[in-house]
């Protein structure tokens, strides 16, 4: 799923294709993409977009008159802009955006269909499709150590809750904990000041240094391989593979559509976290730390 870096770098290239054009028309090859009936989304068409912002994992376009286009790309779900009377997408496209200079094209791989759009008039409806979280460059190590410390939640669980941080999940919040040092499943609850303060600092630090990174690789065409895997990532999607600070293979536990990836040896004190499924399993023959499996 895209995540703050890649959402940023979306908005970025947005901004400088669409922003003081008209939206010509909204074409849906998908009727189900759309979760809002009120305003019309014919009412888009002829509005000028007046702006592109970031709401924690969506992308807004704000048009003339306050209404906005609010697009969640979801697990799958991609933008592809095509230069006026460049080829469309096919059929993975959900829905077109149509401007003088060319179409902004809404696509989803694959048969599950998640990736949204609404419409909306007004910042007060707008408003009410953010779900609350904070973005961490914007508090300080206090607020956001507050913010962790709440409910009882580890602080993989913590980073990704889009209520209580924006923009954060899978992908960056497995590179953040292996910065930091610290086990995923740690209690935000109990974490101590000096660990909080460092995946503070880790949390700005690799938000910051992968928003750069794909911006740089998509300096010149527009980010269309947005992925959730990425060679240069230390732990993410990298299960069995050296880690790049001490060499110990990447461990992963899979829960529901997520899995959790970290270093043992750096984030565990060694020990491999036991995954419900294989654990119960091989019961006495899962290994207990790292070394039993080098």
């Amino acid at each position: 799923m895209p995540e703050l870096p890649d959402i940023v770098v979306y908005v970025e290239h947005l901004e400088r294709r669409i922003v003081g054009r008209a939206l010509r028309k909204v074409l849906l090859a998908n009727p189900f993409v759309l979760r809002t009936v009120d305003p019309p989304i014919g009412d888009a068409a002829g509005r000028e977009v007046t702006g592109v912002r970031r709401l924690g994992k969506r992308i807004v376009l704000a048009l003339s008159g306050e209404r906005f286009l609010v697009i969640h790309l979801m697990i799958a779900g991609r933008l592809r802009w095509r230069d006026a009377g460049g080829k469309a997408p096919g059929k993975i496209a959900l829905a077109s955006f149509e401007f003088d200079r060319g179409t902004l094209f809404l696509t989803e791989a694959g048969s599950k269909r998640r990736a949204s759009l609404h419409y909306v008039a007004g910042e007060a409806a707008l408003a009410a499709l953010d779900p609350g979280g904070v973005d961490v460059f914007a508090i300080d190590a206090v607020a956001f150590a507050q913010r962790l410390a709440q409910g009882n939640h580890t602080i993989k669980r913590a980073l990704t809750d889009p209520r209580l941080f924006s923009g954060i999940g899978n992908s960056y919040s497995d590179e953040i904990l292996h910065r930091a040092r610290l086990s995923p499943f740690a209690l935000g609850a109990k974490l101590a000041p000096a660990d909080a303060e460092r995946l503070y600092e880790a949390t700005k630090q690799v938000l910051a240094e992968w928003t750069t990174r794909l911006r740089d690789d998509a300096a010149e065409a527009f980010p269309e391989k947005v992925t959730a895997f990425h060679d240069a990532m230390a732990v993410h999607g990298r299960y069995g593979k050296p880690c790049p600070v001490c060499g110990a293979p990447v461990q992963r536990i899979v829960y529901a559509e997520n899995e959790a990836n970290y270093c043992a040896r750096c984030q565990t004190g060694g020990k491999v976290l036991a995954d419900r499924a294989l654990s119960r399993l091989l019961h006495d023959s899962w290994p207990k730390d790292i070394d039993q499996l080098l």
